[in-house]
């Protein structure tokens, strides 16, 4: 069985910010002020950070996920 580790509080919360967002097929002005801030809060991106974050564009990209109250 694999585990995925979590380096920091940062890491565990883009996790749940990206999977919120998806899974509500919507991602609004705030949630993007919100996880911008969160990563670049201490200055870099983890692999999981990056990860998380290229999901989210792919999503946008593909169509799956819809910018909402910009």
């Amino acid at each position: 069985m694999m585990y995925q580790t979590v380096e920091s509080q940062s890491e565990l919360f883009v996790q749940e910010l990206v999977d919120r967002i998806i899974a509500s097929g919507e991602m609004s002005h705030k949630d993007y002020s919100l996880l911008t801030s969160t990563v670049i809060a201490d200055g870099e991106f983890s692999d999981v950070e990056r990860r998380q974050i290229n999901r989210v564009f792919d999503y946008i990209q593909t169509g799956r996920l819809k910018l909402v109250d910009w």
